[in-house]
């Protein structure tokens, strides 16, 4: 008879429903064309000494052109007793009147990294797509643990909404974007911003964030991870959540895992390599966005890392690219977004 349990095998009553999966190597998933970069990068195991030793070497600053124009700022705290904020705002150049903005926060796991990683990307979105770029310099842990990372973040963003006249800014045409550390600052931004109700964000761009201080997706704890490796990514938390870590207690606005209500955020895009660590959270993330309603985009690139950026030239990585460009177009509306 279809559909008889007569013939099937009973289940223990002490059985799971859903077996525990394997551990994966991703080595060998890893897209062909960025084996050469990536088999060849390695990020030294995590600690106090590392750090030191990263943040000294000086960052390779990118072949810029001019038709973009920057400028710095040093932005004053929100918050009394804070240090002021260096903000670099990205324009394109000879373009007159107000553009919508992008806030961007660049990676590094909370603890290394410079708002320089940006000016690259900010070169070819700010002529391209017509927008203003504002990076935010924000401090890094564990010097400066949660939440100094995240209102410096905050200061930037609501310096923008505030100075919109002066900097040429459409004040409702804000977004942010943030790779890695600084998707999930940018996804925390999100929702720092939507519960204070002083700026509105008009979009969110999340490239492989880093939004899970519980770290038990079978994605980070596969074998063979690129770059950022399951022990990097305890080392990051640690040290932005302090004495938080590893508690019940960590607020939403530090981890946007945790946040029991995603209604309200603006329109989201989530792009997350297949291999990457951080994808199960990023899926789960994405797929939360649209179940309380928010319109989000997810694209989950096959053969791609964490710091898959480290091969630009890939043709995958192009194709990662590219839903980061059209979904962002479509947001600015630039024609053929």
């Amino acid at each position: 008879m279809t559909g008889s349990t007569a013939n099937r095998p009973q289940r223990a009553a002490d059985e799971p429903l859903v077996s525990e999966p394997s551990r994966v190597d991703v080595r060998p998933l890893l897209d062909p064309e960025l084996r050469p970069v990536l088999d060849a990068f390695e990020l030294p195991p995590l600690d106090a000494a590392a750090i030191a030793a990263i943040r000294s070497a000086p960052f390779p600053a990118p072949a810029l052109s001019d038709a973009v124009v920057r400028t710095d700022h040093m932005v004053a705290h929100h918050l009394p007793g804070q240090p002021p904020v260096p903000v670099r705002v990205h324009r394109p150049a000879g373009v007159r009147g107000p553009l919508p903005a992008v806030v961007t926060i660049h990676g590094g796991g909370y603890v290394i990294g410079s708002s320089v990683m940006d000016d690259a990307l900010l070169d070819r979105w700010c002529p391209a797509l017509g927008v203003v770029g504002v990076s935010v310099e924000y401090r890094l842990a564990p010097e400066t643990p949660y939440p100094g990372p995240l209102e410096d973040c905050y200061a930037a963003l609501r310096w923008a909404h505030e100075n919109a006249d002066t900097l040429g800014i459409e004040k409702e045409r804000i977004g942010v974007h943030g790779v890695s550390a600084g998707g999930g600052l940018a996804a925390a931004l999100a929702l720092l911003a939507r519960d204070r109700t002083e700026v509105p964000l008009a979009f969110a761009l999340l490239d492989c964030p880093m939004l899970d201080d519980r770290q038990t997706s079978p994605s980070l704890q596969a074998a063979g991870l690129y770059v950022w490796t399951a022990a990097s990514n305890e080392f990051g938390w640690r040290s932005y959540l302090g004495p938080l870590y590893g508690t019940d207690d960590v607020p939403a606005h530090a981890a946007a895992a945790r946040a029991e209500d995603l209604s309200g955020l603006p329109p989201t895009c989530v792009v997350v390599g297949a291999i990457d660590g951080f994808r199960d959270e990023d899926v789960t993330y994405a797929l939360r966005l649209n179940q309380a309603g928010v319109p989000c985009e997810l694209h989950l690139i096959a053969g791609l890392p964490h710091a898959y950026l480290l091969a630009p030239d890939a043709p995958a990585v192009q194709d990662a690219e590219r839903c980061k460009d059209r979904w962002l177009a479509r947001q600015l509306g630039v024609a053929g977004g």
